[in-house]
């Protein structure tokens, strides 16, 4: 089995921290290491390093290498250009289906926190097994809710499809995008919904005849990719496959069409480590508990994130539930309920074409 880390997205929502030539993957949100770096060293629990791939962007190929000297050169597949996750992931099954057309592989976001890390390894063997016994079917882990987060997808599942020892899988019957929090409550309190964790499971030659059944620009691109792959021609034949695709996400690509999805429901305390609210939470003991990166003064001040990347002492008087972010060209202020909206700002600052803020 493979395992791709997908280490190519933006991170807009964790603004002003990730920026384009520093996105949040590669930043240290949660402890002294890198989001990328703990979900590496997660994964080296389980398995060896020749196993483990890194999907990332050719602008981040630097900082990549120096955060994990020793991955495989071969091991870290970039993309020239960003054209969402239906083109990354289809560049990782090329370049190990070229080796083993049969072979498992699994992506996994470089942005999750893990609480529970044996149980996270042992469902990914779970999900190894199910694939290798039926590899016709895209296999998805979720999670079961414990709130309403509004700012993840959920999917549905249905009828029970098999059962190993006590672990139950379900057939998936529908995505759902980022729901309203009236919604949200609701599939809390429903055991058919869980948060989609974008952790996939196919057999590559699978995943590829769902990209020439669902995809087929794709899949053609690809193919061609993947003839040119070990030649002279192999980083040419990319750049010029890539420029023609049009950005599409896997989700709305391929999951929302097939309907060979399998689900397993796990409990190993997850999180997407998306937006600040979530560093927040993970790091706080307590609700009231005010999270601190460099100084601060506090009177009457709880339940607030609080990072100082200046040097500046921050002071704060009767302030409740706020993320204050100082960084030496900007500031960010907003509530914890509007830790979606960042990305928001990051969309302003582009219509406005304040680059140097990006």
């Amino acid at each position: 089995m493979k395992i791709v880390i997908l280490a190519g997205g933006g991170g807009t929502r964790l603004w002003p921290v990730s920026r384009k030539t520093n996105p949040k993957q590669i930043q240290p949100f949660v402890g002294n290491k890198t989001l990328l770096q703990n979900t590496y060293t997660r994964q080296r629990r389980g398995f060896k390093a020749e196993d483990i791939f890194i999907s990332a962007n050719e602008n981040s190929a630097g900082l990549i290498r120096r955060q994990l000297p020793h991955v495989p050169a071969r091991n870290i597949i970039l993309e020239p250009i960003k054209r969402d996750t239906a083109a990354a992931i289809g560049l990782a099954a090329v370049a190990i289906a070229k080796r083993n057309p049969h072979e498992i592989m699994m992506t996994v976001g470089s942005d999750h926190f893990v609480k529970n890390e044996r149980e996270y390894i042992r469902l990914i063997r779970l999900a190894e097994a199910t694939i290798r016994h039926d590899p016709r079917q895209t296999l998805l882990v979720g999670i079961r809710p414990t709130y309403p987060e509004t700012g993840y997808g959920y999917i549905k599942i249905n009828k029970l499809y098999r059962q190993i020892g006590n672990d139950e899988i379900f057939y998936g019957q529908r995505f759902i995008e980022k729901p309203d929090f009236k919604t949200a409550l609701r599939y809390v309190k429903s055991w058919d919904y869980l948060w989609n964790t974008n952790m996939f499971c196919w057999r590559v030659d699978n995943l590829l005849h769902l990209f020439e059944q669902y995809m087929p620009a794709h899949y053609k691109a690809l193919i061609r990719i993947q003839g040119a792959i070990g030649t002279p021609a192999e980083k040419h034949v990319i750049r010029r496959e890539f420029k023609r695709l049009k950005p599409v996400s896997i989700d709305y690509g391929i999951m929302e069409h097939t309907r060979k999805i399998i689900v397993i429901p796990a409990a190993y305390g997850w999180a997407d480590i998306g937006h600040w609210r979530a560093v927040k939470d993970i790091l706080a003991k307590t609700a009231d508990e005010n999270i601190v990166r460099g100084k601060h003064v506090a009177i009457d001040s709880k339940d607030n994130l609080i990072y100082s990347y200046t040097g500046r002492t921050i002071a704060t008087a009767g302030l409740h539930g706020m993320i204050i972010i100082d960084m030496e060209d900007c500031l960010l202020v907003c509530p914890k309920e509007h830790a979606q909206d960042v990305k928001k700002i990051v969309d302003e600052l582009k219509r406005r074409k304040l680059n140097s803020l990006l």
